[in-house]
């Protein structure tokens, strides 16, 4: 290959390996859903796992060890997440790349909120348990209103043709 082609063949090759074609809304539905369904999978057992192990908990530092490890595997399954969603590329509706970049960006603000409530929960001291406990609640409290403030309800898309894929596609449901 003439060495002047070369650049010319490795930016196509980036340019398809970004994924920058649009893809039809039941493709685009399909894969976000893909997505989010271990992730709320995920979720759902980290919770459970940790009020088991806070049900038996017997020490502020075993309640801490056990809120931490909720707090980074929740905010890791969200990354997991927002990284296929990205993945997914951007549908092919009016307004698309905007859709596509809010469902990103509300999968980093669920990762955030996890993050921010690890870190707090991470530098509470465990030496008065009441205290502890007190600002776990304060720390939980944050989290819930930064998740609340971050959903995103994908009847409630602003695309016409993206709210029937998500009704059409099995996935979805």
């Amino acid at each position: 290959m003439p060495r002047r082609l070369a650049p010319l063949v490795f930016a196509a090759a980036l340019l398809a390996a970004c994924g920058g074609s649009a893809v039809a809304p039941k493709t685009w539905a399909k894969s976000v859903c893909t997505a989010l369904t271990p992730w709320r999978a995920a979720l759902t057992s980290l919770t459970d796992d940790a009020q088991q192990h806070l049900a038996a908990a017997k020490t502020p530092e075993q309640a801490k060890q056990d809120l931490l490890g909720l707090l980074s595997g929740a905010e890791t399954a969200s990354e997991t997440a927002r990284q296929k969603v990205v993945s997914a590329g951007t549908p092919d509706v009016d307004g698309g790349d905007r859709i596509a970049a809010r469902f990103a960006a509300s999968l980093k603000a669920v990762r955030d909120a996890y993050g921010h409530a690890r870190t707090t929960v991470s530098g509470l001291s465990t030496a008065d348990a009441g205290a502890f406990y007190k600002e776990v609640g304060t720390a939980f409290g944050q989290l819930q209103q930064e998740y609340a403030a971050s959903a995103l309800d994908t009847s409630k898309v602003s695309s016409a043709p993206l709210r029937k894929a998500f009704n059409e596609v099995p996935e979805c449901h």
